[in-house]
């Protein structure tokens, strides 16, 4: 076994969403990261949320993020470590500027490899093209809805032609070392060893046991003191940290209920197949909705606190009916000016949603929240962990994390960290069954 430490910078809570047994950090003083350094699990996250920021303020909470680690990993006396800069599979996020910030700060990598494939989500990469499966037929991520992010929109699949993108031509696609399926396939030990001044690789992956013989050559280079970073989506964390199997199967999970109440779910997240799987769950037994009209709070900022009494009020009637209140944000796509105010106000949104959750019973026996940049929000504001243990999946791509025992408010409390734009039409559904 390698005996490189992995340490993941997750851009928002989603990344943990193939591993299990490990921990999760909301905070990264140097004395929490000493502790994760020498957990007995060979992986943990630093949930650093750089998704929601600003690029100033991601490269900020980057560097002080690696400056923290410099130190641990010094006090800890650790000579081995791999660094993932965990991001979406469908390549939106602060690229390349986080991994230019690990770079300077964290120093002397042979190579940073992007590897977008993520199989829970139908994201594949072939021929340095990544595709997305749509209704079973693989689609360039280009021509998706994700390339048209008003924030992180970008203009091609082919992935050395995204890197000369989002670099601005600072590293041409002619310079992007390329890992290609017959490659990894036939094993490329060697061209690792060769890799040198943080070359640029991008790395095909159809499947899982792709990424494992990638991993397996990737952890035989890094313990021969070649080093290297990494811009993956999760499915790469799998074959680097080799966990096997969650000792807890998705289907009793609700064993780990503190309590037989009902419990609560938070909808945050507005793509697409988030609507759909909401439209789902609001046909279910027991699920109730209660809408937050974010049109309303944009146009009205002096509603909000009329808007929190109103939810939480309902929350607590349906509660009390022993039935399950599901609140979620109004589905339209709001138009601000700049991307500076679309940012603006989702932390807006996000800071009446997590009111919302401090004000929830004390007694619920679980939480789901979906959406990426909603879940990081609700473990670190709403629930206000320092770290938690990560459980497993609940089903293919969505985590359970449980919180502390000794937390004061919702101990022992299973959260559901479900990504916007994972599972098919019935997720919420099987997570919301599964639990309650």
């Amino acid at each position: 076994m390698s005996k490189s430490k992995i340490i993941v910078l997750d851009d928002d809570p989603t990344g943990s969403q193939t591993v299990h047994s490990c921990l999760l950090l909301m905070v990264w003083d140097v004395e929490t990261l000493r502790s994760a350094l020498k957990d007995e699990s060979p992986i943990f996250f630093v949930l650093t949320n750089t998704r929601s920021l600003t690029p100033e303020r991601a490269a900020a909470v980057t560097k002080e993020v690696c400056q923290n680690l410099k130190q641990a990993i010094a006090a800890e006396e650790i000579d081995e470590f791999l660094v993932v800069s965990r991001s979406d599979s469908t390549l939106r996020g602060h690229y390349p500027i986080e991994t230019d910030v690990i770079a300077a700060e964290l120093g002397g990598f042979d190579a940073h490899f992007l590897v977008p494939a993520f199989f829970e989500g139908g994201r594949v990469t072939k021929d340095s093209i990544h595709y997305l499966s749509i209704a079973g037929k693989l689609t360039p991520v280009h021509e998706t809805e994700f390339a048209r992010d008003s924030v992180f929109g970008y203009s091609y699949s082919y992935l050395p032609d995204y890197v000369a993108e989002k670099t601005a031509g600072k590293i041409e696609a002619s310079e992007v070392e390329r890992f290609l399926l017959a490659d990894i396939r036939a094993g490329i030990g060697d061209r690792l060893m060769e890799l040198e001044n943080n070359q640029c690789g991008v790395v095909d992956a159809e499947t899982q046991a792709d990424l494992d013989r990638f991993a397996e050559d990737i952890l035989t280079a890094a313990d021969a003191g070649k080093r290297f970073l990494f811009r993956s989506a999760a499915s790469l964390l799998t074959s680097l940290a080799k966990l096997g199997r969650q000792p807890i199967a998705p289907e009793a999970m609700s064993q780990k209920k503190p309590t037989q109440n009902p419990g609560v779910i938070i909808v945050g997240s507005h793509v697409r197949k988030t609507t759909e799987q909401l439209k789902k769950l609001l046909e279910e037994e027991g699920a109730i909705g209660i809408e937050v009209e974010v049109k309303s709070l944009r146009d009205n900022p002096d509603l909000r606190s009329k808007m929190l009494a109103e939810i939480l009020d309902r929350v607590n009637k349906i509660y009390q009916q022993k039935q399950t209140p599901v609140v979620y944000t109004s589905r339209e796509e709001l138009t601000f000016t700049t991307v500076a105010e679309r940012l603006q106000f989702g932390i807006e949104v996000s800071s009446l949603l997590m009111d919302i959750v401090k004000g929830l019973p004390q007694d619920i026996g679980f939480l789901i929240s979906k959406g990426g940049i909603t879940s990081n929000d609700v473990l670190s504001t709403g629930l206000a962990l320092k770290q938690a243990r990560l459980l497993g999946q609940i089903i293919p791509g969505c985590s359970v994390v449980i919180t502390p025992t000794d937390l004061a408010r919702f101990p022992n409390l299973p959260v559901v960290l479900f990504p916007g734009n994972v599972g098919d039409e019935l997720g919420l559904v099987t997570a919301y069954r599964r639990l309650n």
